[in-house]
């Protein structure tokens, strides 16, 4: 999950790693949580053992189903993900209704432009793993090589299918740079934003995207496959659809907060979210504000389901725990954790012809 985009959900005011520093710290409950976690990577250093290790099993004991453990390196390479940098091979993928897993973009210049892999193509397995059925996210991570640190010029072997073909091919991991909002125009009065994960500076594009639109032009919102990341800029991005008003509240060891949009968004553009199994968190605050308060029609499958918040600690040998602090609702109070997000529409492999579909029926903006 560390590497998969981002998927733990934090705060403003209430995180190390989401928002600059000198941000207030955690509440007096979630910080004994992870001061008995500080305590024992302490006690294990001082007794000559792995304080990594001792702080996993801190965290395993507490119950927290998102709570982890990540050494100093992959903290840093977690940090450089929401700066919108990775080591990977440049496929996104999708997870169909039958499991297969897809590949839904090829990063132009990548390893895998450049190994011939393309939209539509099958992804069979990785590293002789076979990966139908699996969560985008690990998916992600597993062609990121996650679990082995894996670092700039390591190779990938990945089984593939195109229509009868089937083949293998031995990729090497490139530092990348996401291009997390990407922007086409498929039809003259259809404008597709698609956000692949909240990093800095998604709101200011989205924004910037929606103003730049043409004047007939409604706007189909991509969140498939989007793991979360900055929750600050999930309400950027809603701020881009509402003019002001509630995007989510949430609690922090049991206190209520609120979170809202900045004035002067676009109210008048019709708007349709596309959703799906693979959008998580931050996604899914974003996905419930536009739909409880009737700004967009969603359409596409059940989200994940993660409404959790995690806040960071650094521990004595530089590595990282996260405990889970809080939970959000939606603006109709609706809890998202284990639940996930019902769309208005159901649709599979077709949910982006639909949605245009869906889109011409509510009209042009004024």
């Amino acid at each position: 999950m560390l590497a998969a985009g981002a998927v733990t959900g934090s705060l403003p005011g209430h995180q190390e790693r989401r928002t600059e520093s000198g941000q207030a710290g955690p509440t007096a409950a979630a910080g004994g949580r992870q001061e008995d976690v500080r305590r024992a990577a302490a006690e294990a250093m001082a007794d000559g053992k792995s304080p990594l290790q001792a702080a996993e099993r801190a965290v395993s004991r507490s119950g927290d189903r998102w709570g982890a453990v990540y050494s100093r390196g992959e903290y840093e390479e977690f940090q450089e993900s929401l700066d919108g940098r990775y080591t990977g091979v440049g496929l996104r993928t999708r997870r169909e209704r039958d499991g297969r897993i897809e590949v839904t973009r090829v990063r132009a210049g990548s390893p895998a432009a450049f190994a011939g892999i393309r939209v539509g193509d099958r992804l069979r397995s990785i590293d002789g793993r076979t990966v139908d059925g699996l969560p985008v996210t690990e998916v992600v991570s597993l062609l990121r090589g996650d679990a082995d640190h894996a670092s700039v010029g390591t190779a990938v072997t990945l089984g593939l299918q195109r229509g009868t073909r089937a083949w293998s091919a031995t990729l090497r991991r490139a530092r990348l740079s996401t291009e997390s909002v990407t922007v086409r125009h498929p039809a003259s009065d259809v404008t597709v934003i698609a956000i692949s994960a909240f990093t800095k500076g998604v709101g200011d594009e989205v924004r910037s995207a929606v103003r730049h639109a043409p004047p007939a032009s409604g706007i189909i919102l991509d969140l498939r496959g989007n793991s979360g990341g900055l929750v600050t800029e999930a309400v950027a991005t809603a701020s881009a659809f509402l003019d002001g008003g509630l995007v989510a509240t949430y609690d922090v060891d049991g206190e209520q907060r609120a979170l809202h949009a900045d004035p002067g968004g676009d109210t008048t553009r019709p708007l349709v979210a596309l959703v799906d199994g693979g959008t998580m968190s931050a996604a899914e605050l974003l996905t419930g504000a536009l739909q409880d308060r009737g700004r967009a029609v969603v359409m596409g499958s059940r989200t994940f389901g993660k409404g959790s918040v995690q806040m960071p600690s650094r521990l004595p040998d530089g590595s990282v725990a996260e405990l889970t602090v809080g939970h959000y609702r939606t603006p109709g109070g609706h809890a998202v954790d284990g639940r996930g997000i019902t769309p208005d529409l159901e649709a599979g492999s077709d949910a982006m012809k639909r949605a245009e579909t869906v889109l011409t029926g509510l009209g042009t903006p004024p």
